[in-house]
């Protein structure tokens, strides 16, 4: 299924570039009385992030699961895992604004469960704490939705992004901007609401935090793409609501906080996961300077992200099936004992700081472009030295795995099966790939964000 689902987002993504938007009648009822599917260039890209990075990491989700959990439960972590992407999937084609809100729970419930799978008691408080989290975040969007209903009468994207002008000076609208606004950034863990996120990639099953981390943010920051310019307008969203300074700021701060709190971590699904946030903020950071080149550095790195965290952490997943943890303190000489999966963390490692070469360079270079190009140097230079905060806890990692002799009772580790390693170095070479040739890549993402802003190539 999943399989399928790539190759057609793959067809679908073909045809949205070379023919334009494509709008389909659910039960043959127009829009906007009717349901509508409608796919343009932004998340024809997303549709196709998503649907890569789940068919990847289910080539080794049969040997990873066999050790972190039950036998009697492998069905239902299969119908759980294919839920929770078809919840993605939904919320990326829907045109329906109350439909968000539908697949945002199907999503969200189907990883609840799996995340409660890990065999780490810890697993069901991280899932607790997610579900409370996640139910704020989603009744924080469903109120937005309900508000903008009614003053406008429809739940059709298209047709609200035309009736909301008529009313965007209202006190409802403020407020269902606002509502819908947090909601977003709490399902997206934008610092401060990124309070679920650590231990929830930490304690969930490991092939559940490679799929997890790779695609339910990245369809979090399409909804706030979604919402902000499609839906509300870039107008009303940057000029009406402060959205830029403080969007900015947050994703600064959130940025050097989550990349410090890495550093101390002695977990390593901990160190990635506090990454995650900070690789967040500098999503926040591109958006936040609403240009053709910022929201196209944003994008990119959507893109990027997802193959640089799904190989990390299915990497991870190698190590738990045959250490039984991912502690630092059992890292000591795994490069000796299993090197292929240890340059793969390394790889993404440097990708995450943004070596030349790797994708997480190009991210960066059209982020530095994006600031530079609007005379905000001062930003540049604190992301910059942002960076240095990524070469410490990645250095970590190294220092420990490559300089430190293997444990006794570690001895006979060896390297990860075939199962893991063909996806981790598909992964992983794409990593460098995508990082030199940059056509798929940068030509989508800067023709969604075109688009976005209204420009016609």
């Amino acid at each position: 299924m999943s399989s399928l689902t790539f190759l057609i987002s793959i067809l679908l993504l073909q045809q949205v570039m070379t023919s334009g938007v494509l709008s389909y009648e659910l039960g043959g009822w127009q829009p906007p009385w009717g349901i509508e599917y409608r796919i343009d260039k932004l998340n024809a890209f997303v549709l196709l992030i998503v649907s890569a990075i789940s068919t990847t990491v289910l080539f080794a989700a049969q040997t990873s699961i066999e050790k972190e959990i039950d036998k009697n439960k492998h069905t239902l972590f299969y119908v759980l895992y294919l839920l929770s992407l078809t919840g993605m999937l939904g919320i990326v084609v829907t045109g329906d604004a109350f439909n968000v809100f539908v697949f945002l729970e199907v999503s969200s419930l189907s990883t609840y469960a799996l995340i409660a799978m890990g065999k780490d008691r810890r697993a069901l408080w991280a899932s607790y704490q997610y579900l409370v989290m996640g139910t704020i975040g989603a009744t924080f969007i469903l109120i937005g939705v309900g508000l903008m209903y009614q003053m406008t009468g429809t739940l059709n994207m298209q047709d609200l992004s035309q009736r909301l002008p008529e009313v965007a000076q209202t006190r409802t609208v403020f407020t269902a901007f606002a509502f819908i606004i947090v909601g977003v950034c709490l399902k997206l863990a934008l610092f401060p609401l990124h309070q679920w996120l650590p231990n929830a990639y930490a304690y969930a099953p490991s092939i559940v935090t490679a799929f997890f981390a790779a695609t339910a943010t990245k369809v979090a920051i399409y909804l706030l793409v979604r919402f902000t310019f499609s839906v509300f307008g870039l107008s009303f969203s940057f000029t009406t609501m402060p959205l830029q300074t403080l969007f900015m700021a947050l994703g600064l701060i959130g940025i050097f906080i989550a990349s410090i709190s890495a550093i101390y971590q002695k977990n390593i699904k901990h160190l990635f996961a506090y990454s995650s946030i900070a690789q967040i903020g500098y999503m926040i950071v591109g958006f936040s300077i609403s240009t053709v080149t910022g929201l196209t550095a944003t994008l990119l790195h959507v893109f990027n992200h997802a193959l640089m965290k799904s190989a990390i952490f299915l990497a991870l997943a190698a190590v738990m099936y045959r250490l039984g943890n991912v502690q630092l303190n059992n890292f000591h000489g795994l490069g000796r004992q299993m090197p292929l999966t240890m340059a793969a963390i390394v790889i993404g490692g440097l990708s995450l700081i943004g070596m030349p070469l790797t994708v997480g360079f190009v991210s960066k270079w059209y982020l530095l472009t994006a600031l530079l190009a609007q005379g905000w140097w001062p930003v540049a230079v604190l992301i910059l030295l942002a960076a240095i905060l990524a070469v410490i806890y990645v250095w970590r990692i190294i220092e420990v795995a490559y300089f430190k002799e293997p444990p006794v009772n570690n001895a006979a580790v060896k390297e990860a099966p075939m199962l893991f390693l063909v996806p981790i170095w598909t992964l992983t070479i794409a990593n460098f790939y995508f990082g030199i040739d940059t056509r798929l890549s940068v030509q989508v993402a800067q023709a969604a964000a075109q688009s976005l802003f209204g420009i016609t190539p």
